[in-house]
């Protein structure tokens, strides 16, 4: 039985904002088959269309365009295999969050560091929701640290250790610059954003227990309150 549980519970079939995610990226792939290059244009992520001409809905629709078969079916492959736990734990609502926060994100920072230190890359178009999967993926991490991860279906690693290895790999892979057409940056932006996003309840707490704490010392012992 506990087999069975651990074994399916990874993936956990098709919930319905992944499906719906699926649907709409399989049929922006179909179309993009067919008028390819005026797509990538206008729906692609161009650091310097977007820094210079405001072309902002590139930091949303870059993420349903894809470079090729592999490229779409690697990235649907991973959203299902990871974002479906997510999703039951958090809700549909939430999850849809998260993946649009990633993805933002990763254009954000993709734009921002394109511009800035390699601006002879910014009218090279950055497609696929690959900013928000690293979000996902550091999301799994975060939440199932221990869940065992087989690379290449061979070699068992927990999650943890799964994505900082990845996060290491594209952190390096950036420095080096860009290769075989993959923006290591918008993979690092995905997971800036899921840490981000993930240490925002902690930090919040903290800070509304400092503020209390520093407004309970300015009344005073004598002020009166309550008592526990």
């Amino acid at each position: 039985m506990t087999y069975y549980r651990y074994r399916f519970s990874f993936g956990y079939g098709l919930t319905p904002a992944i499906k719906n995610l699926m649907i709409v990226m399989g049929i922006v792939f179909l179309l993009q088959e067919v008028v390819s290059r005026m797509m990538v244009v206008y729906l692609g992520l161009l650091p310097g269309l977007v820094w210079h001409e405001f072309y902002l809905w590139q930091l949303l629709t870059y993420m349903f365009l894809h470079g090729g078969f592999f490229h779409i079916l690697f990235n649907l492959l991973a959203l299902w295999m990871f974002g479906g736990e997510l999703e039951n734990l958090w809700g549909s609502r939430r999850f849809l969050f998260y993946f649009f926060f990633c993805g933002i994100g990763a254009g954000i920072i993709t734009v921002l560091c394109t511009v800035i230190l390699t601006p002879q890359y910014q009218f090279i178009p950055v497609i696929g929701a690959s900013g928000a999967i690293y979000g996902i993926l550091l999301a799994f991490g975060w939440l199932f640290p221990n869940r065992l991860i087989y690379v290449y279906f061979l070699f068992p690693i927990p999650a943890k250790y799964f994505v900082i290895i990845f996060g290491l790999i594209e952190f390096f892979s950036s420095i080096g610059g860009a290769g075989g057409g993959v923006s290591h940056l918008t993979h690092l932006g995905g997971l800036l954003f899921g840490i981000l996003y993930m240490l925002y309840p902690t930090v919040r707490q903290k800070l509304r227990r400092e503020y209390y704490k520093r407004k309970w010392s300015q009344r005073g012992p004598d002020s009166g309150g309550y008592y526990h």
